[in-house]
């Protein structure tokens, strides 16, 4: 991985050594203008663990990420920028998934800045609709526009959990105390990337921060989240879809074949049509 190109990639032209505010500018740098997205995986040739081979990718605007990817990436960028970052594993909770810890979620951690040495900071790009900066490892209550944060110790682990704002996809998160390596979470990204039962091969997604929201693609249905409302679109037709792609999400997959193309707008269609079959059958 190139530093600097990836720094280019996330629009930061300078760092001056790491501090509490350089962070919070990468953080949310990152979570502005790279993808959290399961686009890669409706072609059925997952995508790389590695965090090396995940940030080249989203460097060439090939790939945004999910969390292993996201974080993995993520953490190997501020590792050669010199912060200290550990790795923890995690768990997301939904409304057909418990509370738990099965590292089917990277967490990171980091410590030691110079300006607030004593003081550790959840860093968490991999959360899709999650963090926009990192959050003081303390328990309380963190307004990110358009959600309502609480960090808290966790109920199923020795470690911590952020409980997400009613309107977001996913209920919580609890992650482990305990450092992880990305190797921890090697199993489950192989089942999760590539499995027909995995909820991200089985409905593409890409969604991105912005300062006060949250904007989502969920097969072909256009969302962004305020925190006084939600303005949604139907994309009618591949053009539209690819745009969206490009223009919202920063992905113009310009790797992908003429062939792959059709695939893939044929396959977010039909998960669209199953979702509407879905509500008519109530």
């Amino acid at each position: 991985m190139t530093t600097s190109a990836f720094l280019q990639r996330i629009g930061i032209h300078r760092h001056d050594g790491p501090s509490v505010e350089a962070l919070f500018a990468l953080h949310a740098a990152f979570a502005e203008s790279v993808a959290y997205e399961t686009v890669q995986y409706q072609l059925g040739k997952g995508g790389p663990l590695d965090p090396a081979a995940a940030a080249e990718r989203i460097i060439n605007r090939e790939a945004g990420g999910y969390c292993f990817q996201m974080n993995g990436s993520f953490a190997l960028l501020l590792t050669e920028l010199g912060y200290q970052v550990t790795m923890h594993r995690g768990g997301a909770q939904t409304s057909t998934r418990p509370a738990l810890v099965d590292a089917s979620h990277l967490v990171l951690t980091v410590a030691g800045l110079p300006d607030a040495p004593g003081q550790e900071w959840i860093v968490d790009v991999g959360m899709g609709d999650g963090l926009l900066v990192p959050l003081p490892l303390k328990d309380g209550t963190y307004r990110q526009d358009p959600y309502d944060l609480v960090l808290r110790s966790s109920d199923v682990v020795d470690g911590w959990r952020v409980d997400h704002d009613p309107r977001a996809g996913m209920i919580g998160m609890d992650f482990e105390s305990a450092p992880a390596t990305i190797d921890a979470f090697a199993d489950q990204h192989a089942h999760l990337s590539t499995s027909p039962d995995s909820p991200f091969v089985r409905v593409s997604t890409a969604l991105r921060r912005t300062p006060n929201s949250v904007v989502a693609l969920r097969s072909v249905v256009l969302a962004e989240v305020f925190a006084d409302r939600i303005d949604t679109t139907v994309l009618e037709s591949p053009a539209d879809f690819y745009t969206a792609l490009d223009d919202t999400f920063q992905l113009p997959l310009n790797h992908l074949t003429a062939d792959d193309r059709d695939h893939l707008w044929k396959r977010v269609l039909t998960q669209y049509e199953d979702f509407l079959a879905r509500q008519s059958a109530g």
